[in-house]
């Protein structure tokens, strides 16, 4: 049976007569990393704030660690949506110490979530003189006191060079393999996702397109050949039959079909055999970003409710 850090039902957001979610049911699994991807204007944050407290949904119910009542669970969840709110006159340690109050940290944390977030030299540096990446990194050790079960973290790489996009990266995975800490994660950058996390939801005009595990989008985003050939209806039966193909796809005079590349120059020998005169065939590669394009360019985004497949 699957434990859940982080459940929606039906969640559903308006600002007067925009629907910025719709309908939306998500379903996190504890210890996931799950990538919450769309373009820009999709409903992520939005959706992230309503999860967090900081907005009242308009229809739907939310379920943390498998409690409707998310008023006490939310003291398990930790958060930094769209910008660090830090004090820039203070030095880092002094940001800690104030966000440590108001959460009752001991003291003892303050070091150790510096330490991990590669901030404990400049723990004493006015926040106003670092860089981007750092004030994020400050901010997700901020987000992490109070030992948190789950983070939830809007963009965090967003705006960042190359150099603080692998340091919030590596910060993720190690507090997600070491602490077991699930994350929700919105993103428009699915390149960057795709390093880190084992689950997707896909969002895009407030309504979820899809819920799919990093495994299964992997499996769908392999390799397929395409063919053009004469005698093609025969070519695909033939296909069906001699290599258990079920649906070879017929369009526009091409046969598409899933394939491993090693495959390749069997089914070309096999319709060459079968005096089929192969005028073309391609190997292909679908990646991760053609599917996810393919999903935010569907028409009929349907009613809202994901499923894991």
């Amino acid at each position: 049976m699957d434990n859940y850090a982080l459940r929606t039902f039906g969640l559903t957001k308006r600002f007067y007569n925009k629907v910025a979610v719709n309908n939306v049911s998500l379903n996190i699994r504890q210890g996931d990393i799950y990538g919450f991807i769309g373009p820009n204007g999709a409903g992520k944050t939005t959706a992230m704030k309503v999860i967090l407290n900081l907005l009242n949904p308009d229809a739907g119910s939310i379920e943390l660690f498998g409690a409707m009542d998310n008023r006490l669970a939310l003291h398990h969840v930790g958060s930094l949506i769209e910008a660090p709110g830090l004090y820039t006159n203070c030095t880092a340690y002094e940001n800690m110490k104030r966000f440590a109050i108001l959460k009752h940290s001991p003291d003892n944390e303050i070091a150790y979530y510096l330490r991990m977030v590669g901030l404990e030299a400049a723990s004493q540096k006015r926040v106003g003189t670092f860089s981007l990446g750092m004030k994020q990194r400050l901010g997700i050790a901020i987000a992490l006191l109070g030992n948190p079960q789950m983070l939830i973290l809007d963009e965090p790489v967003n705006g960042l060079d190359p150099m603080g996009i692998k340091d919030v990266r590596d910060i993720i995975q190690f507090i997600n393999k070491e602490r077991g800490v699930t994350f929700l994660i919105s993103s428009h950058l699915l390149g960057e996702l795709e390093k880190i996390a084992t689950a997707y939801g896909i969002i895009n005009c407030g309504c979820l397109i899809e819920e799919i595990t990093a495994q299964a989008l992997n499996e769908r985003c392999g390799y397929s050949v395409r063919i053009r050939c004469d005698e093609i209806e025969r070519a695909a039966a033939l296909l069906r039959a001699e290599f258990g193909i079920e649906n070879p796809t017929v369009n526009n005079g091409f046969i598409e079909l899933p394939c491993d590349p090693a495959v390749s120059s069997r089914i070309n020998a096999c319709l060459v055999k079968a005096d089929i005169a192969v005028h073309e065939l391609a190997l292909l590669r679908c990646s991760c970003e053609d599917y996810l394009l393919s999903k935010l360019q569907t028409l009929n985004v349907g009613s809202g409710v994901g499923q894991y497949v």
